[in-house]
């Protein structure tokens, strides 16, 4: 098998035994890069000197045998809005394309303390605003299961650069289902930790009180892998929790024999595609036969979640992007007065799905309309919230399709922001009331195209959440899948 194609847990094996180089591994990436990546544009930004010298400086670390992770001399790659020490970190829009930071993410920090090489910086929507990444100010990145086809988004160029074999695992953001939609498009695996598991710092806002970095993978024991190195409180980031980050890996392979799974029916609606609906319920059969006891459950308040989070993630995102106007960093186009520069800085540098939602989210916000629209999608979160935590009183986690279809053709729904909306359906409720969610394959439709599914768990409860979801990789060969690309 390819080297490209293994996991991370498959690729440190080798590293350790000196079966393979980081350094040769590093340069294998690179050159597939060249060969795969013009017909995928998963990578806005290459760092192929720095990763280089950081598969090095992993080579050494190796032949010494002090301080190795897991993750040591193991190429991956990073969604360009976390912040990296000079380099290009732009957001995938015009109003950040020449933005070089002087500090590194929190989570980027991590990562090269654990001695990963970085590749470079993936694709996205612009600003983490869609579900497509056909909203980057760039280019959009085409679905490596058919380049016809969307990756899903907004991690569209961490999910599609994964199931390419372009990197061996990647870092994206979610922020209404960011991490777990691409993943459940794209036939890989995504992991939105529990608000507050992994530190913000250093990762551009959109949404303050939604947005959460988590890993997207090959399989369930590498977002394992990835999580732990991660995850964790950090001063600079106040609203990280202050809880001991678990070993996920030493319960990992534990029996899910008597864990309670809820079925929610408000997730088995009309409008849901035949053949995912086929592949959710093949996989309710597998986690009967391993034991798990299946428990109907009700999220009343769901119908609400999609209007409830375009109020409060616009919301958030009028706020935190007022900060680029043009003075202190980013695009400056000044030309005659200081509110000209405003309006023009920010009129050239922002796309149109971004400008869309900072004038909602300023709508909203306005005076005579927040109490009608902020307050009341508040308040309505919290009733989600508590329809979560009635729920698992019931049940262990909560099964779910991750996406109400497989991927969808470049252009289809681009020109209907509702329809666009609407892909995200399953998978915003979970960043309302902040808990951790995973997507994992779990079939493919008529067409060739992966399917997601999308397993909730209760907040700081990921080991949990990955230990079933580790179990039905087990008795399953879907994530061995790998798209072929020519």
């Amino acid at each position: 098998m390819e080297l490209t194609n293994l996991t991370v847990s498959e690729l440190s094996e080798k590293l350790k035994k000196k079966e393979v180089s980081s350094k040769e591994l590093t340069s294998l990436y690179l050159r597939r890069m060249e060969e795969v990546d013009e017909k995928i544009h998963a990578y806005i930004t290459v760092c192929r000197d720095s990763a280089v010298k950081e598969a090095e400086a992993a080579d050494r670390r190796i032949l010494d045998g002090k301080d190795l992770t897991p993750l040591t001399g193991v190429p991956i790659a990073i969604k360009d809005i976390f912040c990296t020490k000079d380099v290009r970190t732009t957001c995938a829009s015009r109003i950040l394309e020449n933005f070089v930071p002087p500090y590194d993410a929190t989570v980027v920090r991590k990562l090269k303390e654990a001695g990963a090489v970085i590749l470079g910086k993936l694709n996205m929507d612009e600003f983490a605003m869609g579900s497509s990444t056909e909203n980057s100010a760039f280019f959009p990145t085409l679905n490596p299961w058919d380049t016809k086809r969307v990756p899903g988004g907004s991690s569209g160029g961490s999910a599609a650069a994964v199931a390419a074999g372009l990197c061996a695992a990647s870092i994206g953001t979610d922020t209404g289902g960011s991490i777990r939609q691409p993943a459940s498009l794209c036939g890989v695996t995504g992991l939105k930790p529990t608000y507050g598991r992994v530190s913000r710092f250093g990762m551009i806002a959109f949404a303050s009180s939604l947005d959460q970095g988590g890993p997207i993978t090959k399989d369930v024991t590498d977002c394992a892998i990835m999580l732990k190195i991660i995850a964790g409180i950090d001063p600079l980031d106040s609203t990280s929790i202050d809880a001991p980050v678990p070993d996920y890996m030493a319960t990992l392979k534990k029996e899910i024999k008597n864990i309670r799974i809820g079925i929610p029916k408000e997730y088995f609606i009309e409008g849901l595609d035949k053949d995912v609906s086929e592949a959710i319920k093949d996989a309710i059969g597998v986690f009967k036969k391993a034991g798990a006891e299946l428990v109907d459950i009700t999220l009343p308040h769901t119908e609400y979640a999609i209007s409830v989070y375009y109020l409060v993630a616009t919301a958030e995102a009028s706020s935190n992007l007022a900060r680029y106007d043009g003075v202190k960093y980013g695009l400056r186009i000044a030309d005659g007065g200081l509110l000209d520069m405003y309006k023009l800085t920010r009129d050239a540098g922002f796309g149109a799905e971004v400008k869309r939602r900072i004038m909602l989210g300023t709508y909203s916000l306005s005076a005579g309309y927040y109490e009608a629209y902020y307050k009341k999608a508040s308040e309505m979160r919290t009733l989600i919230k508590m329809d979560f935590e009635e729920a698992f009183k019931k049940c262990d986690i909560i099964l779910t399709p991750t996406s109400p279809t497989a991927a969808f053709k470049l252009g289809e729904k681009i020109a209907d922001p509702l329809t666009m909306y609407l892909s995200d359906i399953f998978t915003i409720s979970c960043n309302l009331a902040g808990i951790p969610g995973i997507s994992v394959p779990c079939g493919f439709t008529k067409e060739n195209l992966p399917v997601g599914l999308q397993l909730l768990g209760k907040p700081l409860d990921e080991a949990t959440l990955l230990r079933a979801a580790y179990n039905y990789e087990k008795n399953t060969e879907w994530h061995k899948k790998r798209p072929k690309i020519s």
